[in-house]
């Protein structure tokens, strides 16, 4: 799915005497629009924001608003009242508490130039049905949301979520925090060539398997080694067995010991991942996403040690268990089974190139062999 930019929205109407800092941040850090309930408290702001009057009485003066909210109930369409007032854009805002007003939030998603939505319960299933209700019509839709988590939570229903949401920030710093969660993209990984140099029986000993809470990718694994600054793609177990079902969500990633991405900074042990936890998942291509873990499975399993050299000459090494159904992922995708590798082949992997404490990046004095 392609990502697409989602608007930052502040509210200014409970910012009391913060408002006038909260909406400098909020400009500085270039938030797409920001309300308020005075046509006064939109005069300084610059042509950079949409500027977004929220009249609770029909003002006698706009001023210098861009973009009118109303409550289609109270002041009618916003289609007639943009033809009574030529010059002036009106959209509309929902509080949904119950069928009645949902069914009238679905009405406007799908007429309404804007719709500006605030959900009651804590629930998501009015949010899905008015995004499905939305979905191929031009308006924009924005969700109110009551902290920088919802945000988050509000920005992945239905997979993509709305255009954007709308805080009202209780101090300055929550608007920069906003547009920290809403703009985030994964940044892609420039993976390595990897060249096989020992493929070799290493005894017994407990490996794990990682299942997430995700359909991974045919091309998409973890990436997993026994030293922090060399990691080897270990691919997702999505392409079939002879002897077995595929398991779309696993990836059977190695020793206990092993070090693995919990995020673009942070590495983790193996061992030390749990239910809820995050890893990066990884493409061929370099791509990334963070995905939940929903299980680690640890088992105690013949093993295979796989020694690789980069072309800057980083040696790398992995620890797998010592199976054919343990694969890797070579240039181009290709799957390669862990026990067919032979010196000479190429793996892809990603060289972090920093020792680790506690998972953190460091430069200090370190070997790891």
């Amino acid at each position: 799915m392609t990502a697409r930019t989602r608007q930052c929205w502040l509210d200014l109407r409970a910012a009391g005497p913060w408002r006038e800092a909260i909406a400098e941040e909020a400009v500085h850090q270039r938030f797409d629009a920001i309300l308020a309930a005075d046509p006064d408290h939109l005069k300084a702001l610059p042509p950079t924001v949409t500027r977004v009057l929220v009249p609770s009485e029909w003002p006698a003066d706009f001023g210098a608003a861009d973009l009118v909210l109303v409550d289609p109930g109270t002041h009618g369409d916003p289609a007639l009242l943009a033809e009574r007032h030529p010059g002036v854009r009106f959209g509309s805002r929902h509080d949904v508490t119950d069928q009645v007003s949902l069914a009238a939030a679905c009405e406007s998603v799908r007429r309404d130039p804007c719709t500006v939505l605030h959900f009651r319960d804590p629930t998501n299933i009015p949010m899905e049905i008015v995004l499905a209700a939305a979905d191929g019509r031009p308006g924009l839709v924005i969700t109110a949301v009551d902290s920088i988590e919802d945000a988050a939570v509000h920005l992945s229903v239905l997979e993509h979520g709305p255009d954007g949401v709308l805080l009202a920030p209780r101090a300055p710093g929550e608007a920069t925090k906003l547009g920290d969660v809403v703009r985030y993209r994964p940044p892609d990984l420039d993976l390595v060539t990897l060249t096989v140099t020992a493929v070799a029986h290493a005894g017994t000993g407990e490996r794990a398997c990682v299942d997430t809470c995700t359909y991974l990718r045919q091309d998409e694994g973890i990436l997993v080694g026994s030293r922090a600054r060399a990691m080897i793609l270990c691919v997702s177990e999505t392409h079939p067995l002879p002897y077995m079902p595929t398991r779309p969500f696993r990836v059977n990633a190695g020793a206990i010991m092993s070090y693995t991405l919990a995020d673009h900074g942070h590495t983790r042990y193996l061992s030390e991942l749990e239910a809820g936890h995050t890893v990066l998942a990884v493409g061929a291509d370099g791509r990334t996403r963070p995905v939940t873990v929903g299980r680690v499975k640890i088992e105690t399993r013949p093993l295979l040690s796989i020694d690789a050299v980069a072309d800057s000459g980083e040696k790398v090494n992995l620890i797998v268990q010592d199976d054919w159904h343990v694969r890797v992922l070579g240039p181009g995708a290709a799957v390669l089974n862990s026990t067919a590798l032979q010196p000479g082949d190429q793996l892809l992997g990603y060289l972090p190139g920093r020792e680790r404490h506690v998972g953190y990046p460091i430069d200090e004095l370190c070997y790891e062999q």
